[in-house]
C-alpha cells in the first residue's frame, strides 16, 4: 500500500468546504470513490479526491448532470467535448426564455386577452421555413402582377424581414407585430395599390434615374420648407409645390395630360402617407437591425396640404 495521505470523510469536507451529506452521495453515485477504508470500515479518501470534488462542485453549478460529470472525471467523456454541448443547450434555453420574456412583454404592453397571447405565442414560436413562407405570402400579395417589373426584385428585398438567429428581444417583439400586419387583409390592399400605384409611374424602360417613389425629391425639396417654418398655404410655398410638380411631370413624361399632374401628385402623396406603411418601415428596421428609417411623414403632411390648398 502506498504512502499517501489518506482523508476521512469529515477531513475531505472539511478540505472542499463540501458537507458530509453531499460528499457521501457523490460517492454512492461513483463520482468520487473512496481510496480505502479504515479497520472500522468508514471510508478513506486520497489526495485526487479533493481535485475531482472541486471539478465535480464546479460542473454542478453549471448545472451538468451527475452521469454526464462521472463520465467527465473517468475520463470517460472529454471535459472540452461536455462543456460544448452543455454550452449550446444552454444557447438553445436562453433564446427560449428570451423567446417567452418578449411574448410576455408584449402581451403586456397591449393588454392582450387570453386568444391574442395564444396568437403572439404561436407568432413568435414560428421556424424560419414557417417565417419565410409568411413574408413570401404577404409580399407575392403586395407585388402581384409586378414581377416582370426591373425594379422588382430590389424592392422586394429591400422589404423582406430576416430574424436573426439569436435576435433580440426587440427584434422578436418587432417580428410579432409585422406578422400580424402581414395578415391584415387592408395592409395587404393598401401595399398592393402602393405598389402598383408608384410601378404605374415609372415606365419599366425609364432610365432618367428619377426616384419613382419621390422619396427623395419630397426630402430635397420640402424639408427645408418644413424646417424654416413656412406653412402650406402661405405664397411661399407655391414655389416648392411647382418645383415638386416638375420634378414629378419628369418621371411621368408626355404619359398624363398637364391639367391632370397636381391631381395624380396628390392622390400618390395621399397613398404614400399611410401611418401603417410607417410602421412597417420602422418594425422592417428593428429586425433586420437597419438604422431607425426617416419618416416622411411631415413632409408629406405638408406637400399634401400644400396641394390641397392650390
Amino acid at each position: 500500500m502506498s504512502n499517501e495521505a489518506l482523508y476521512s470523510i469529515g477531513e475531505l469536507a472539511r478540505r472542499t468546504g463540501l458537507t458530509v451529506k453531499t460528499i457521501r452521495f457523490y460517492s454512492d453515485r461513483g463520482v468520487v470513490e473512496p481510496t480505502d477504508r479504515s479497520p472500522g470500515g468508514y471510508r478513506r479518501y486520497g489526495t485526487e479526491a479533493v481535485a475531482r470534488l472541486d471539478l465535480v462542485r464546479t460542473l454542478r453549478d453549471l448545472g451538468l448532470d451527475l452521469d454526464t460529470i462521472r463520465k467527465v472525471v473517468d475520463r470517460e467523456l472529454s471535459l472540452a467535448e461536455v462543456t460544448a454541448a452543455h454550452a449550446e443547450a444552454l444557447d438553445v434555453q436562453i433564446r427560449g426564455l428570451r423567446l417567452r420574456r418578449a411574448v410576455l412583454a408584449a402581451v403586456a404592453r397591449r393588454g392582450s386577452t387570453p386568444e391574442e397571447l395564444d396568437l403572439v405565442h404561436r407568432l413568435a414560436k414560428l421556424s424560419e421555413a414557417e417565417r419565410q413562407r409568411l413574408v413570401d405570402d404577404f409580399l407575392a400579395a403586395v407585388f402581384d402582377g409586378l414581377h416582370g417589373h426591373p425594379e422588382f426584385i430590389g424592392v422586394k428585398r429591400s422589404m423582406t424581414p430576416e430574424l436573426p438567429a439569436d435576435p433580440e428581444v426587440e427584434q422578436i417583439e418587432a417580428w410579432v407585430e409585422l406578422a400580424e400586419l402581414f395578415q391584415d387583409p387592408g395592409f395587404r390592399s393598401g401595399m398592393h395599390g402602393m405598389a402598383h400605384d408608384m410601378a404605374a409611374d415609372r415606365a419599366p424602360d425609364d432610365t432618367t434615374g428619377l426616384p419613382r417613389v419621390l422619396a427623395e425629391a419630397l426630402r430635397a425639396r420640402v424639408t427645408p420648407a418644413v424646417a424654416a417654418g413656412i406653412a402650406p398655404d402661405a405664397p411661399e410655398a407655391g414655389p416648392v409645390v411647382a418645383d415638386l410638380t416638375a420634378h414629378y411631370a419628369l418621371i411621368l413624361g408626355d404619359r398624363i395630360d398637364p391639367a391632370d399632374l397636381r391631381r395624380r401628385l396628390l392622390s400618390r402623396l395621399e397613398t404614400m402617407n399611410d401611418p401603417q406603411r410607417d410602421r412597417y418601415l420602422e418594425l422592417l428596421a428593428v429586425v433586420n437591425g437597419w438604422p431607425p428609417p426617416d419618416s416622411l411623414a411631415p413632409v408629406l403632411d405638408w406637400s399634401v396640404a400644400a396641394l390641397r390648398a392650390r
